[in-house]
């Protein structure tokens, strides 16, 4: 039955995770989430408030946001550059001298970061929540927040990351976004214990988030991994075999 087991264990289709402990650091990890327009569509009516929170009762700022959020000017030698030139290759139509939408901003971010304009990002996601807090807003723009983490991932400031990502789950777990990106960021880490637990929180939050179950999966074979290495060390026969199998398992 054993032998059985480690046959069943090698033919899991996996995603290209990575294996425990250092291995966990070179090997891409689990999928992130990029945005959370699924989870909102699909809450509780908010028609009467700001659609960026799930759940929760925000009103919506009455005043105009004032559109000096991105940089559109070319530069002095002519021609588009940069932010610039993404920028307008990306909305050709969009006159900047009209305020954006909340929605129409947080959009805009979230195409700089799947372009890899991580930085230029940020920087947009600080100005923006600097700009409501000039306003006096006191509604939380949980699409910003959410990107904001996305930003710090990429850029590699983990523990930021983290902290954004678990701030989000304290103030909204019924969105599963937030603790899959969560898991990830722990994956990063060797936390292969707290991914899990981040992850079962997605499903209990959604049962059919499809993203957090595949990301489950991997992190069930990356701890089987780190648990037949263990036994192994403690000369457990076989052990190192299934081990073996399992870390070739996660790298296809």
């Amino acid at each position: 039955m054993l032998h059985n087991f480690s046959h069943v264990l090698a033919m899991v289709v996996t995603l290209g995770m990575a294996t425990a402990g250092n291995a966990v650091a070179q090997m891409a990890g689990p999928q992130q989430h990029v945005d959370l327009s699924a989870s909102i569509e699909h809450g509780p009516d908010l028609s009467a408030f700001d659609t960026s929170a799930q759940g929760v009762a925000i009103p919506i700022t009455p005043r105009p946001y004032s559109e000096k959020l991105f940089d559109v000017t070319p530069p002095e030698e002519g021609g588009w550059k940069g932010l610039a030139g993404l920028l307008e290759a990306l909305t050709p139509n969009i006159d900047t001298s009209v305020p954006l939408t909340s929605s129409q901003i947080t959009n805009r971010i979230s195409e700089m970061l799947d372009h890899g304009q991580n930085q230029q990002a940020l920087n947009v996601i600080d100005r923006r929540q600097a700009q409501l807090e000039e306003q006096g807003s006191i509604s939380t723009d949980v699409q910003l927040l959410f990107l904001r983490g996305r930003a710090l991932a990429s850029l590699g400031r983990h523990n930021e990351a983290i902290a954004t990502f678990l701030h989000m789950t304290t103030q909204y777990p019924e969105l599963p976004e937030p603790w899959n990106n969560l898991a990830s960021e722990y994956v990063k880490q060797g936390k292969l214990d707290m991914a899990l637990d981040a992850l079962n929180m997605a499903l209990k939050a959604a049962p059919n988030y499809a993203t957090a179950q595949a990301n489950l999966g991997e992190v069930q074979l990356m701890l089987a991994q780190r648990s037949f290495t263990n036994a192994a060390r403690m000369g457990a026969r076989s052990a190192a075999t299934r081990a073996s199998e399992t870390s070739a398992v996660l790298k296809h």
